[in-house]
């Protein structure tokens, strides 16, 4: 049976254990395996004597083992030295003869036996690694090596060759890879019972370790090397039987060549050519052959060749190149055909404004310029019988929820629906308890017969609001007016709640629901929905906000906001199928946040921050106190909110999903919680007197009102909570802000967490307190976050931090985003290239007829079958 790229990986990788370790990362089919991209490339390892060694340099060095010794450990496990000299390779290289130990450690004592076996007094080796003095000894602590069949030593000719191989040579046959060194090689000769020769000269083995060699993201489970070997079985397999063949008749045509014992032949080069060229028949190209040309791009067989098995840096970087621009084109032929679609789509009119103009004269406040402007922008394009889709960037605190609002009064207003789609249930709580606070205003006003007074001090609205009555309708005594019911959905409701509230959507009755990822399920329906608004829409892939097209009779209107907005030529680009509208201006008298890190374990600056925060309380002013945990007994994060398992997650993506692989996770010291730290500051002197309250999202709706309100008023005036308060909870007076682990945090969320104080024309500080190492990713991210209170560079570094969020995908963000190498922010030029390329192919041909490739990529990649995997 041939080989595709559809095949299972499991019928490639005979190995059970490292296919199975494979799926793990998501690598279940050849097409995953050829996908899954290095991150880097290392540098190429010089050869030198022991004599040239230095320090903390890398080398690589032929030598004979001259005994093994192996150790318990004081507690545990073993330790097992060998000692080498490289007499010859060093007069080879005109230098005096040295001695090294290796260093091996392990628990198991399997491997050290295993070890034992491979280093034999007299063995021949090919060391490479780093290293280091011990004893006055040189010492190399689990380097890499491979045994050498010691018939390599028969001819002076083949002593006299001992180099790298990096040069002229052209590096390593490609086709012995990376497999046949994990002791498969047919050809090698045996030792040690059942052991095998990893190579079979001393030359061919320097050019495997010397080269420089891809490096994945890899688990406890499997290593990057083994990675490396599966991916080139996969490409071998793909190249067919005729390749295979063809490639062992080189083989022998080699160990009969003159220069076969010198490494000088050129087979290896030609062997690389064929390879890419049996690989080029099983891998077609995706991108026109005209647009490769313009740019300079290699075809995708050459590509996976190049990056997969790297001969030097500059073919590697050009095939990074060439696969970002694959990726690039795809993705914006999606999105101008998901453009162009749209437009020919049906909508419903919402022509009906009366009602959000007097939603936006119930307000106690002045409406920024940029804010109206946005609000008549919006309200023009739902006058239209085709989808609106807009994609609305904020600052935070820039009134973002009020725009939106404005928008749904005007579809309700219109006798439609509207529905709110937000990430987590926590913020859509908070969503939905600021609009029924807006709800009942805009009754009272239209009670009263009176204007609210204006206020510019502030561009948000109080929370607070009517607070669901338990079934996710409208409060009966005394809640939102009947003719504006807004309601709940989430999946953590009880299942009779939840089917009160479906029925009430699928009725067709004008209503605002507010809803989590529930709001995608096939269970909501709304016959009468006119207007989908998703927040924090780098949290959704466009499949999902499609799936709310099939809600109703028509396509409804669509209006996606970010707090956290990418550098504005990324936007104009990236999200080439929305119209694009920006709020900068800050509500007047708002005053810039200073930021502060704080070093945890620096005494005397904790105590003096605490000191500052009793100064601007005892002013009546109030602080927030926020802590990851509620206690210490819960979760890594505030997830006892009544949030399903996905909500979780989306939640603290920003938080956890900063690219550290789990071993690192395992060795961060554990979060603090609201209860712990809320027990702390009662204990300290510079709060005597002072009452502290707590806010998590374990607390009943009742229970958060009272606490805000006490907040509010001064009665409690500090607030230790989680990250409840992110989002929706507006009180003038706060002018501090502590976030503890702060360095477990991502720079949006931070940015976002800050943004509650200061809203009251007072100056105001954010303390983060950190116990990252100084000079740690944690570390240069906090000084980001210190340095600007501009959205759009704390974005541009958060993505570079994290990788960017998913746009076509239905992944959520960071490491799980559906764009493996492409970077939204430093490849705008290929963005651009590939955008203009794509309106011109979609222009020519819709369908894409006559690029069949692309086509089913594009399909592949907006349907969101691929596994999201990053090296970004």
């Amino acid at each position: 049976m041939s080989t595709t790229l559809e095949t299972p990986i499991s019928s490639v990788e005979s190995n059970r254990r490292r296919s199975n370790a494979l799926k793990s990362l998501g690598v279940v089919s050849v097409g995953d395996a050829l996908t899954y991209y290095p991150f880097r490339v290392t540098d190429p390892v010089p050869a030198k004597a022991l004599r040239e060694a230095k320090i903390g340099e890398k080398m690589a060095f032929a030598a004979h083992v001259r005994d093994v010794r192996v150790f318990p450990m004081a507690r545990r496990g073993f330790r097992l030295i060998t000692d080498v000299d490289d007499g010859d390779f060093a007069q080879n290289r005109r230098q005096s003869a040295s001695m090294a130990s290796l260093v091996f450690f392990s628990y198991r004592k399997s491997y050290v036996d295993w070890i034992q076996r491979r280093l034999r007094p007299g063995a021949l080796l090919v060391v490479a690694g780093e290293p280091s003095v011990y004893n006055d000894r040189l010492q190399f602590t689990h380097p890499d090596l491979l045994t050498v069949d010691p018939a390599a030593e028969r001819t002076e000719d083949e002593r006299a060759e001992w180099d790298d191989g990096f040069g002229e040579s052209g590096g390593i046959d490609g086709s012995n890879g990376t497999a046949d060194f994990a002791g498969n090689s047919a050809g090698a000769n045996t030792y040690a019972g059942n052991l095998k020769y990893d190579a079979e000269s001393i030359p061919e083995a320097l050019r495997h370790v010397c080269r420089p060699r891809p490096v994945y993201h890899a688990n406890s489970r499997i290593s990057s090397e083994h990675i490396h070997e599966s991916i080139e079985k996969c490409m071998d397999a793909l190249c067919g039987d005729e390749y295979a063949a063809a490639r062992a008749a080189s083989a022998m045509q080699q160990d009969g060549a003159p220069d076969a014992q010198n490494g000088e032949s050129d087979l290896p080069q030609a062997d690389r050519e064929a390879r890419t060229e049996a690989l080029a028949v099983a891998v077609p190209d995706i991108m026109p052959e005209r647009f490769r040309a313009e740019h300079g791009l290699m075809h995708r067989a050459e590509a996976f060749m190049a990056i997969h098995d790297p001969q030097d840096r500059r073919r590697f970087d050009e095939a990074l190149r060439t696969l970002r621009y694959e990726e690039a084109l795809v993705c914006q032929t999606a999105l101008v055909q998901s453009r162009d679609s749209s437009r020919k789509a049906k909508a419903t009119a919402c022509a009906g404004t009366r009602l959000k103009d007097d939603f936006v004269a119930s307000l106690p406040f002045t409406l920024t310029d940029g804010q109206q402007r946005v609000i008549d922008d919006i309200s023009s394009d739902m006058a239209r019988d085709y989808p609106m889709q807009r994609l609305l960037q904020g600052e935070v605190g820039s009134g973002k929820t009020v725009v939106a609002v404005a928008a749904m009064m005007q579809a309700v207003g219109s006798g439609k629906q509207a529905v709110l789609v937000a990430p987590t249930q926590v913020l859509a709580e908070q969503h939905y308890e600021s609009i029924c606070g807006m709800v009942d205003r805009m009754r009272d006003a239209a009670q009263s017969g009176e204007s609210n007074e204006k206020t510019t001090h502030n561009g948000t609205v109080d929370k607070g609001g009517q607070v669901d009555a338990g079934d996710g309708t409208a409060s009966q005594d005394g809640g939102q007016p009947a003719d504006i019911p807004v309601l709940l959905l989430t999946g953590g409701m009880r299942l009779a709640v939840r089917r009160r509230v479906l029925a009430a959507a699928a009725s067709g009755k004008p209503c605002i629901v507010v809803a989590t990822h529930a709001a995608f399920s096939k269970t909501f329906q709304a016959p009468n929905l006119a207007l989908a608004v998703i927040d924090e829409q780098h949290r959704f892939g466009v499949e999902q906000r499609e799936s709310l097209n099939g809600k109703g009779s028509t396509a409804p209107h669509l209006l996606v906001m970010t707090a956290t907005p990418i550098p504005r030529t990324a936007a104009m680009t990236w999200f080439g199928d929305l119209d694009i509208s920006w709020l900068t201006e800050l509500p007047g008298g708002r005053k810039p946040i200073r930021t502060f890190i704080v070093p945890e374990e620096n005494g005397s600056l904790m105590a003096e921050m605490f000191g500052l925060i009793r100064h601007r309380i005892d002013a009546g002013e109030r602080a927030y106190v926020v802590c990851p945990r509620i206690d210490a007994s819960s979760e890594d994060a505030d997830t006892a909110d009544g949030a399903d398992d996905a909500e979780v997650g989306s939640a603290f993506d920003d938080m956890y999903d900063l690219g550290e692989d789990d071993a690192q996770r395992e060795q961060k010291p554990p979060l603090h919680a609201v209860a712990e730290i809320a027990e702390r500051l009662r204990s300290l002197p510079q709060f005597a007197g002072i009452r502290i309250a707590t806010l998590t999202g374990r607390d009943d709706d009742a229970t958060k009102a009272q606490v805000m309100a006490d907040f509010e008023s001064g009665k409690t005036p500090v607030l230790v909570a989680t990250t409840v308060i992110e989002v929706g909870v507006d009180v003038a007076q706060a002018s501090c802000m502590v976030i503890f682990d702060a360095d477990r945090y991502g720079l949006s969320q931070l940015h976002q967490l800050r943004g509650r104080v200061g809203r009251g024309g007072t100056e105001s500080g954010a303390f983060l307190i950190s116990r990252a190492p100084e000079g740690s990713d944690a570390a240069k991210r906090l000084e980001v976050i210190s340095g600007t209170l501009d959205g759009a560079e704390i974005a541009q570094a958060d993505l570079e931090f994290r990788g960017a969020g998913d746009v076509l995908g239905d992944a959520q963000s960071g490491g799980k985003s559906g764009l493996k190498l492409l970077r939204v922010v430093k490849d705008v030029k290929i963005i651009e290239d590939a955008r203009a390329e794509a309106l011109k192919l979609v222009a020519e041909d819709s369908a894409l007829q006559d690029y069949v490739q692309l086509a089913g990529a594009v399909l592949d990649f907006t349907r969101g079958n691929e596994t999201f995997l990053t090296s970004n």
